[in-house]
């Protein structure tokens, strides 16, 4: 082989090792990044998690932007937990920390089993959505269906507690259905996906109305009126409500009669 042959076999072979070596530290870098990317990703999802529903964090991340605001047709149940408060002044700190806790795993797996989410939790009491981050054209039944579960959890959890001398924990809910808007909101630093406008001040007001109705599940007549025909509703005379022109109708869900065929959970 020729010297001028020879130095250029050397020449290649020292092009394509420096070619190559290059290559292979811009994949090292390149894979270094993707994984610190990945983190970066985990570590959104994470801090998303503690203030939304992983379907909102979806949302989220799909979009690419926190500025998440719509006009939607959204049902809304409020449930407020009855006696806890007695309840409080008589149990030590722990226990009852772990039995709220509990109660609300409760409720937000009897709202998830029915395509709601627990928007936020007030005190011992919650708010929940159906139909606010999709279109549901079921959202009606799937909040009462919802109400029925969480109600029937909450009788479990007084069960199990076993001690007379404690007061009775009992679920009061109300459930409306309107236009509002959702999306998320809050401070720089504290935010959460939820619902404003005067039907959400509404659906609480029908929650509270539980107690003048004598009832454990009470709906509006938009809710009534898109109810699946299998669930039986008892009417209640109509109420003046603060806010409201007209008197508000409303329509009582009686727990029993609306049992699951295999009986109430446990």
């Amino acid at each position: 082989m020729a010297l001028t042959d020879l130095l250029l076999l050397l020449a290649v072979t020292a092009g394509l090792g420096t070619a190559f070596w290059f290559y292979y530290r811009r994949t090292q870098v390149l894979r270094r990044r993707l994984a610190e990317a990945n983190q970066e990703l985990e570590q959104v999802q994470r801090t998303f998690n503690r203030f939304a529903p992983s379907r909102v964090v979806d949302t989220v991340l799909e979009q690419e932007s926190l500025d998440i605001a719509e006009s939607r047709e959204v049902t809304m149940l409020f449930a407020d937990l009855r006696g806890f408060t007695a309840l409080s002044e008589q149990m030590e700190a722990a226990d009852l920390v772990k039995l709220l806790n509990t109660y609300f795993q409760r409720m937000d797996e009897a709202a998830d089993a029915h395509s709601g989410f627990v928007s936020k939790f007030i005190g011992d009491g919650l708010l929940v959505l159906f139909g606010a981050l999709y279109h549901n054209p079921w959202q009606s039944t799937d909040a009462v269906q919802a109400a029925l579960q969480m109600h029937r959890e909450v009788e479990a959890l007084d069960r199990r507690l076993d001690d007379p001398s404690l007061p009775a924990l009992h679920l009061s809910v109300g459930v409306h259905r309107g236009p509002v808007v959702a999306g998320i909101m809050g401070s720089l630093e504290v935010k959460e996906f939820t619902v404003i406008g005067r039907h959400v001040n509404l659906a609480s007001r029908i929650e509270e109305m539980t107690r003048t109705h004598d009832a454990d599940i009470l709906i509006s007549e938009a809710v009534k009126e898109d109810l699946a025909p299998s669930i039986d509703t008892e009417t209640r005379p109509p109420c003046r409500v603060q806010g409201m022109a007209e008197p508000v109708q409303t329509y009582a869900v009686p727990v029993a009669e609306n049992a699951p065929a295999d009986g109430p959970y446990a």
